[in-house]
């Protein structure tokens, strides 16, 4: 029979969504004894007090990480290399440090730098899973059920290190899968951060025309569906952009020559040829996305 998983202290870095709801699930399998929450802003830690995400809150990371067995870095990446900074000294020999951030090659370079000593107890995650919301109030503990959890472990990584950061995820309902990390940067450049850079854009070239207002009386469905993620963080957006720019960059290179095909085949009038165009999208839309759609 396998043991139950038991985190006797949790030290949330960032209790928003991302973390808030990686506590609140934990909580809810009761994996986890003492949860301290460490945050920027008074208020937001006011109200995970207030919701019952984290037991206590802290100001300063390097205090509350004392004796935790496990501590999640769930804020900004922009922010990861100041907190590895302040929270180095302070780690005991056996916590066990993973993250939550959207890229991986940049948070392991900050891990190599800042977290020498504790090096084999760092283990990249990033779970595949969030809304348009952010904040502790938008917290919710089946947040990761069904959804796909990315590890990307390093060669120097304590196997048992590794097993914890594993566990915990699963016991957030969550699919746990390997990558490594210029694979998961590449794939995450295309099939997240990229949708993410044209929502943005398309929301401002509408919002620049003089009849903006107007324009967006009259939206529907279309333009909603299409734009819901231009209402994610502006703040964490931008910092996967500068951590992933190469790969972003050339994922906007290959989107902006489709739009360029488009728009000849619409200036030229080829109607069969746009449709045509239209349908293997339509097509290639149904064959990988509508399965997942379905399964929830």
């Amino acid at each position: 029979m396998a043991k139950r998983l038991r985190i006797e202290k949790l030290v949330v870095i960032g209790v928003g969504l991302i973390g808030g709801s990686f506590a609140l699930a934990l909580k809810r399998e009761r994996a986890v004894g003492l949860v301290v929450g460490v945050g920027r802003t008074r208020a937001n830690l006011a109200a995970a007090l207030d919701l019952g995400i984290i037991d206590e809150a802290a100001a300063d990371p390097a205090l509350a990480v004392a004796r935790a067995d496990l501590v999640l870095l769930a804020m900004p990446v922009g922010q990861m290399p100041a907190v590895m900074r302040r929270i180095a000294p302070h780690l005991a020999p056996e916590t066990v440090v993973t993250d939550a951030g959207s890229t991986k090659r940049d948070v392991i370079a900050y891990a190599r730098r800042y977290l020498r000593r504790s090096l084999a107890r760092f283990v990249p995650a990033h779970p595949v899973a969030g809304t348009e919301r952010s904040g502790a109030a938008a917290a919710w503990p089946g947040l990761y059920r069904g959804r796909n959890v990315v590890l990307a472990p390093l060669p120097e990584n304590a196997p048992a290190a590794v097993r914890l950061a594993r566990a915990a995820w699963q016991a957030c309902g969550a699919r746990v899968l390997t990558l490594a990390a210029r694979e998961h940067d590449a794939i995450f450049a295309a099939v997240s951060h990229l949708p993410h850079v044209v929502a943005y854009a398309l929301v401002n070239s509408l919002a620049r025309r003089r009849d903006a207002p107007g324009l967006f009386g009259f939206s529907a469905g279309g333009l909603r569906d299409t734009v819901r993620i231009a209402g994610s963080s502006p703040e964490m957006w931008a910092d996967i952009c500068m951590a992933n720019r190469d790969l972003v960059l050339a994922c906007l290179a290959r989107y902006q020559a489709e739009l360029e095909r488009t728009r000849a085949l619409i200036a030229r009038g080829e109607a069969a040829a746009l449709r045509r165009l239209f349908e293997r999208a339509r097509a290639a839309r149904e064959r990988w996305l509508v399965p997942a759609d379905r399964r929830g």
